[in-house]
Parts: C-alpha cells; structure tokens; sequence
C-alpha cells in the first residue's frame, strides 16, 4: 500500500523523445540532407536568389508573439502573454532566423515545410523544441503532390516513415514556386546561358571566305583553318590569313547578343510568379528610392511577397497539435512596420534625436 501514498510531484521538464528503430534514425544527420537539385538550380538565376532573399529576410527576422482571445460583447480582443522558450528558439542549437528562413523557402518553392518535434512537456505532453526537415526530402505516400490538400498521415524522411504525431506539416494555399513557375526558370536560365556563350566569346563572330580565283579547299581544311584562325585570335590580337581568303565579322548589336530585352521580360515573369513587386527588383525603373516610396516598398513587400508565407507558418504553429485551445502565436509584424517610420525622417533629424535621447 506504500505505493499509494507515495507523494508524486508533476514534472514540467522537458522529454526527449525516444525514437522507435528506424523511425527517426535519418533525423539530426545533416550529411545526408539536402534542399534538392531543383532548388539549387532555381536560385543560380539571380533574380529568383533575388526574391526569395527579400521575403526570407523579413520572415527570418521577425519575433513571435503569444496571446489569446477574450470576447468583449462586440468583438473578440487580444490578450498578449509571455513567451513560451521555444517561441524564441524553436531549435535550442539553430537560430530563429535559420529555422525561419529555411521554412520559408520550403513554403516558397514546394509549398509545404516539415518541423519534427524532438522534445515535449513530460507534464503536458506539448511540443517543447523543433527540427527543421528539408522539404526535398520528405515524400507522403498519401499526396503525390504538387497541390496539397491537407495534413499527411504517412511522412517518410529520406525513405523513412517518421510518427506522424511528431512532425509538424506547414501546408500552403498555392502551389509551390519550383511547379507553378518550372517554365519560367528553364527560359531564365536558357537565356542566361545564350548570354554566357556570348560573353565568354573573346574575338568578333563572323566567317571566313575563300575567293573564287582561289584555289578551293575540302571541307577539312576549312575546318583546321578556322580553328587555326581562331586560335591565333584568341592568343593575340593580330591574325594573318592567306591571299584570297577573307574573314567577315557578323554585324549584331552587343545588346542583342546579350538578349537584355529578353532577359528583363524574364525576370519580370520571375517577379510574377515569386510575388515581389517588379520594381523592388530593379526592373522596369530607374532611379533611387525617396522616403515616402521607400517605406511603401516595405508595405508592399510585406502585403504581396511574405504575408502567405507569414500566415502560414503562424496559423500552423496555432493548431491544436502545437498550442492549447485558445493560445496562439503571431509574427510582430507591427515591429517591422515601425521602421518603416525611419524612412520618413531625414538623416539629419534622426542624427538629433538620437543625440537627445542619448544625453536626456
């Protein structure tokens, strides 16, 4: 009967979790993970790198908050209240901006991100620390994909089947950039390419002509001779040619050749598809930012390019799975906001402020 008079005391420590055989074997082995080929060869065109950094910078860099709700007869009202540790550090050995970004960008391009739970409540059973999985690597068996339509019920990790309970699944209203926009990047890169051979040519394009009155050569020495030729370009900037033969450099515009016109309709297409506005891009004007657009900028930023992702990433980590009914997490997007008010204040005025605030 001692048993039961034992005196037990809750534990609110945290528990790790005891993976099954094989189970989450694959997780924590950072040598095998990978973002995926496609991704890699996305963001080598510059203004899909581009994109992305604007809306992983702001998503990267804002805090969460916590808060309830309270009804107040016409409309409910938030409550905040303070942080739970990982609403700070969601990974105790990552920042917040990695394990941020890199969700992000798995909304961004797949439409959907993965965090695994590695530790939870040994009193409440709650999630207590995160690990960010790459998208590339997860496969659920249940969706093929490229449109999602709701939580998975089997997750396999690199060709393992994780608990679905542990893992956290960010699934996004759209599609992902890397199938609604795969024709876009191919004609990206295809043009950069045709403008890299171009580039990397060191002498003028052109032919070369054997005179009538000379005597004709086969298609061989035609051959040895333009490369001949060429090679004695490329290796100084006098070439010598033989009586009657004649070199004829093609008459093109360097613009045309670089295809400038193609390529700025093609990072405007990139723009479209990623959902930052095209002038926070440089395309299509000219010019610095003044204040007042320079703080608009932000706004639109905010509205067209990150608040998806935003949205996202703070209902999912609102869900009952994460959070206690009634609690919920936000983005304090008002801090991001508030800079925006630096940018109406000249540099001058913003010197003696701070000089006030620093001597008061």
């Amino acid at each position: 009967m001692a048993i039961f008079n034992r005196k037990q005391t809750p534990s609110f420590t945290a528990a790790p979790l005891q993976a099954a055989a094989g189970s989450a074997a694959q997780v924590g082995q950072f040598y095998s993970y990978s973002v995926g080929a496609s991704t890699e060869l996305a963001l080598s065109c510059a203004t899909v790198a581009r994109a992305t950094q604007m809306i992983l910078s702001m998503v990267g860099c804002l805090p969460l908050r916590h808060y309830t709700k309270q009804w107040t007869g016409e409309r409910y009202e938030k409550i905040y209240l303070e942080n739970e540790a990982w609403m700070d550090a969601p990974d105790p050995k990552s920042t917040m901006n990695f394990i941020m970004s890199n969700t992000a960008m798995d909304i961004l391009m797949r439409g959907r991100a993965f965090w695994f739970v590695t530790s939870r409540s040994s009193a409440t059973g709650r999630p207590l620390s995160f690990q960010w999985l790459p998208a590339s690597m997860i496969s659920t068996l249940d969706q093929a994909g490229p449109q999602f339509f709701g939580q998975s019920n089997q997750v396999m990790f690199n060709g393992v089947q994780l608990p679905t309970d542990d893992v956290i699944q960010f699934i996004s209203g759209v599609q992902g950039f890397l199938f609604t926009g795969a024709r876009t990047i191919q004609t990206a890169l295809k043009l950069d390419q045709a403008a890299e051979r171009f580039a990397s040519n060191e002498i003028a394009a052109g032919w070369l002509t054997v005179g009538e009155n000379t005597e004709q050569m086969s298609a061989e020495d035609l051959g040895e001779l333009a490369a001949s030729w060429r090679t004695a370009r490329q290796t100084g900037a006098i070439g010598a040619l033989a009586g009657g033969v004649t070199f004829n450099e093609f008459k093109s515009d360097p613009n045309k050749l670089q295809l400038l016109e193609s390529r700025q309709y093609s990072s405007l297409e990139v723009s479209r598809q990623v959902g930052v506005p095209p002038y926070l891009l440089g395309i299509g004007i000219s010019g610095s930012f003044t204040y007042q657009n320079a703080q608009q900028a932000r706004q639109d930023l905010y509205l067209f390019g990150a608040k998806q992702v935003l949205d996202v990433i703070q209902m999912t980590l609102s869900m009952t799975n994460v959070l206690p009914r009634n609690r919920f997490v936000e983005f304090d997007v008002d801090a991001y906001l508030y800079e925006n008010h630096l940018a109406e204040v000249p540099v001058e005025e913003a010197r003696d402020n701070d000089r006030e605030e620093m001597y008061s």
